[in-house]
């Protein structure tokens, strides 16, 4: 399929309009088992607030506790026995990821500035009314649901959408343009039909007035 055929006419691919990274490579499943273990362990946190009813706060700092006692226990027990040390991983975070994150946190705040100034010296009002709408129906299922519940089904859409959309892009964005021009096409017909008739009796009546 030709990119004249792709939604909105892009001529980028998916991971490329994602930031072609390793965030990208998370979303759209380049690295399943990152990937799988962020849902598995998302979903493990939100079953956990919701049946204990524990908050973050208190959650991390238990299970921190509880890490730090048996860790400590573990390496001294060992160093009495004459045991090896607990297997500890090696906790590091690369400067590739770093910067990458960075990178991306930079450009998101720095386009919610963008449209932040734009709206408070009314540049734009199109724009003004979509963040507008945007934030009315934020309101509006934050109204309907909890913050957690809402998290985690925004990041389950994140993880699952954008890969499902890549897989089968091809057809979905046949069917999606399919859809477009006829309702193009419709629009047209009603246009022709019953909306450029009531124009020209307006202007008719206008002119006999």
């Amino acid at each position: 399929m030709g990119s004249s055929q792709r939604l909105f006419n892009r001529k980028r691919t998916l991971h490329e309009i994602l930031g072609s990274g390793q965030v990208a490579d998370l979303i759209l499943w380049r690295r399943k088992n990152q990937t799988v273990m962020i849902l598995l362990v998302t979903l493990a946190a939100f079953v956990v607030f919701e049946r204990s009813g524990y908050t973050l706060l208190s959650l991390v700092s238990n299970v921190l506790l509880l890490l730090v006692v048996i860790l400590f226990l573990w390496a001294k027990s060992a160093a009495i026995l004459n045991r090896p040390a607990p297997p500890l991983p090696q906790l590091h975070l690369s400067d590739e990821m770093t910067n990458e994150m960075a990178a991306f946190i930079q450009t998101k705040v720095n386009n919610l500035f963008s449209v932040s100034q734009d709206i408070a010296l009314g540049k734009d009002s199109r724009l003004f009314l979509k963040v507008a709408v945007y934030l009315w129906l934020i309101a509006v299922v934050g109204g309907l649901t909890d913050f957690l519940t809402l998290a985690y089904t925004g990041l389950f859409i994140l993880l699952t959408i954008p890969a499902l959309y890549e897989r089968y892009e091809d057809y979905i964005d046949t069917f999606v343009l399919k859809c477009y021009n006829k309702l193009c096409q419709l629009y047209r017909k009603i246009n022709e039909k019953y909306i450029s008739r009531v124009q020209n009796w307006i202007l008719e009546k206008k002119k006999l007035s």
